[in-house]
């Protein structure tokens, strides 16, 4: 694994003392809260996340020369992927995917006046893998190869799972009453 050659706050090397980690993380909680929120949508399932991440983290720190920013949404998409096929074996009901590929279209001041239900609702209806696109480019700020590199993924399937994503969520919102 390569390291992070765009340094943020969030892309530190971990030296390997238990509490140089340990400040990371609680400095890093933040970042790794809200992205568990966009991929849930909800602030329980969210916090359930996040506290199921930090124990994780916790038990396995990132290996060294691996930064802990990328580590950490890493060990958090797994335990959600995994969450996810858990609660697809306890139910008989499956999430739902949009599957649109309709254009983005629409105006800048309509999407202004979507609430966060309406975005959290759109995003939920996304495939999951494109939401993890989404929720580390759109929400996280991560450029195209960061995302990539978290996600171990090629930077054309980054770009393409995303553009599915914008597409999808677009579509959502041009039917919905609020743009009428």
């Amino acid at each position: 694994m390569g390291i992070n050659s765009n340094p943020k706050p969030s892309g530190k090397q971990m030296t390997g003392k238990s509490g140089d980690f340990e400040a990371e993380l609680l400095e890093q909680l933040p970042r790794l809260r809200r992205f568990c929120f966009s991929l849930t949508g909800t602030r329980h399932d969210a916090d359930d996340l996040l506290q199921g991440t930090v124990e994780k983290l916790l038990l396995k720190p990132p290996p060294p020369g691996v930064a802990l920013a990328k580590w950490m949404y890493r060990v958090c998409k797994n335990y959600w992927i995994d969450e996810i096929r858990a609660r697809k074996v306890r139910s008989a009901s499956s999430l739902e995917e949009s599957g649109a590929d309709a254009p983005i279209g629409g105006e800048a001041d309509a999407l202004t006046r979507l609430t966060v239900a309406e975005v959290n609702a759109a995003m939920g209806a996304l495939a999951p893998e494109q939401r993890l696109v989404l929720s580390l480019v759109a929400v996280e700020g991560r450029s195209y190869k960061e995302a990539a590199d978290i996600l171990d993924l090629p930077v054309g399937t980054v770009m393409s799972r995303l553009s599915r994503a914008r597409a999808s969520m677009a579509a959502q919102f041009e039917t919905s009453e609020i743009l009428h």
